[in-house]
């Protein structure tokens, strides 16, 4: 159901009914960011959707004052919130894992902790979900420092899926792997600009692999393995999300929406050891 207004925020607030979505977000520190992000979601109103939080904090990052306001927000809305502890940190393949057997919603949207949503980010990803099909649909990030950045090479891979989303061979290289560098940067922003969406809300595009906010239908990621790859990995590990994408793009496809509206808060990342890559360890051409 759509959140509640802030006009009755002070109701008893019932038993929230089961979402359609559940955001799956996986957080270590960072209790500012974390706030903006939840801010992001709480700007969803239209969305219907739960929150599974699990963090690896040293002390709850939902003790921090700014991350309790925000839940507060949330529950007030009438969201399903639940807040997880997953000790000790073993990687962010586990991280993901582990939310995702906490899982019940049709649909699972992971997204990072540093990561704001424009409002109607959410609906558009589920909109293009039911109309393309596929296995997952990703809002790409974009560092808005880049916004007078433009980098026309590298936004030469876009190319817009017509039709329903189909099942492809993973990216690993050449053309299609070169998608990438459409995620670099402001490219995104600059493309949406660019780029005449002829009267629909939105366009969806092909894509390498989508990084921060990721819309996944449940069942189908959990087919193609999900992350439980964890335990083949060092808890030092990059890539993950990678190896995932490309699991369920083999099986069901993959897209992301255009305008994107996820917005990167450009702040260091929590994942400083990337020495070791998912896909280069374990992606082996099969699901």
């Amino acid at each position: 159901m759509p959140a509640r207004s802030s006009a009755h925020w002070a109701l008893p607030p019932g038993r929230p009914a089961a979402p359609g979505v559940e955001v799956l977000l996986p957080c270590f520190e960072r209790p500012g960011e974390l706030a903006v992000t939840l801010s992001g979601l709480a700007s969803q109103l239209d969305a219907d959707f739960g929150l599974v939080l699990s963090d690896q904090s040293p002390e709850p990052v939902w003790e921090d004052p700014s991350v309790a306001a925000m839940l507060r927000v949330l529950r007030a809305q009438g969201r399903a919130v639940r807040t997880l502890r997953n000790l000790p940190r073993r990687g962010l393949a586990q991280q993901r894992q582990f939310l995702l057997e906490r899982a019940s919603a049709p649909r699972v949207l992971f997204l990072d902790s540093d990561v704001w949503l424009e409002p109607g980010t959410l609906t558009r990803l589920q909109e293009a979900l039911d109309a393309y099909g596929g296995g997952f649909m990703g809002s790409a990030v974009q560092g808005l420092s880049h916004l007078r950045d433009r980098r026309p090479e590298e936004q030469r891979p876009f190319e817009l899926w017509e039709g329903p989303v189909e099942p492809e061979p993973a990216p690993t290289e050449g053309a299609a792997h070169e998608r990438w560098t459409l995620h670099n940067a402001a490219n995104l922003a600059h493309i949406a600009a660019d780029t005449p969406l002829g009267g629909e809300p939105f366009l969806v595009y092909r894509v390498a692999w989508v990084g921060g906010c990721v819309l996944y239908d449940r069942e189908r990621l959990v087919e193609c393995g999900g992350f439980a790859f964890w335990d083949r990995l060092p808890p030092a590990h990059a890539g993950e999300d990678v190896l995932a994408q490309w699991q369920v793009m083999r099986r069901y496809g993959g897209a992301a929406v255009l305008p994107s509206g996820a917005v990167h808060l450009e702040a260091p990342t929590t994942v400083t050891d990337r020495r070791t890559e998912a896909t280069e360890l374990l992606d082996r051409g099969a699901t």
